[in-house]
């Protein structure tokens, strides 16, 4: 059996190994919010890998099957796969999981059977970020009449808070500081590179002005 810290190193590597995680300081990538850094995540990217999707999911199952859930759901549309993957190496059903209800037939914003009130469900998606997604189907599974209080994700971007607010605990292969430490072990990257990299994770609005300066300064 693989313990965490070992499974947190060898997820970051498989990420790094196939692009799912970008690294690039000196071209920044400019985010959906408009904001810069050196980093972008790309989780779904993994899909097309199966020899390390596989080994990323028999993770996921070491992980996950001393939970006992009832059920695995997917979150539109990320999610969905990963919960494929996961319930089948699980024997469990699955369930997907809409943003918004469908807008004809059953209006379901939960895809499948769910047998009965009270099953307890795992909610599975990409990556943790700011959880908006996630409320959403958190709160359409209770409404289901349904438990949950459990997430699972492959990346955690960023850890806030309001899973305690929701009432969730939340289970990730690796997040940002694995990737670091998996970037300082190897030679792939340079000195200025990994520092850049470790300014950025520490204070991305700080890493972000710098940079914006120092491009037009030059």
């Amino acid at each position: 059996m693989t313990d965490q810290k070992d499974i947190a190193y060898q997820t970051a590597k498989i990420l790094l190994d196939t692009q799912s995680v970008l690294i690039n300081t000196k071209e920044p990538f400019t985010y959906t919010s408009g904001k810069i850094g050196p980093v972008y995540v790309d989780i779904r990217r993994m899909m097309s890998f199966p020899k390390e999707r596989s080994v990323l999911m028999d993770y996921a199952a070491q992980m996950l099957k001393p939970l006992n859930f009832d059920y695995i759901a997917g979150g539109e549309t990320a999610g969905i796969p990963y919960a494929a993957f996961i319930s089948e190496r699980l024997g469990l059903p699955m369930l997907y999981v809409r943003k918004k209800p469908k807008g004809h037939g059953r209006m379901a914003q939960i895809e499948g059977h769910i047998d009965g009130e009270g099953k307890n469900i795992l909610l599975v998606e990409d990556l943790q970020n700011r959880g908006t997604s996630q409320t959403v189907f958190i709160d359409a599974i209770r409404q289901a009449g349904a438990v949950i209080n459990h997430v699972f994700v492959l990346f955690a971007y960023n850890i806030y808070d309001h899973d305690k607010d929701r009432d969730t605990e939340l289970h990730y292969l690796t997040d940002w500081w694995s990737i670091l430490d998996v970037v300082k072990s190897g030679k792939t990257f340079d000195d200025d590179t990994i520092a850049s990299l470790e300014s950025f994770l520490n204070d991305p609005e700080s890493w972000a002005e710098k940079y914006e300066e120092q491009a037009q300064a030059s």
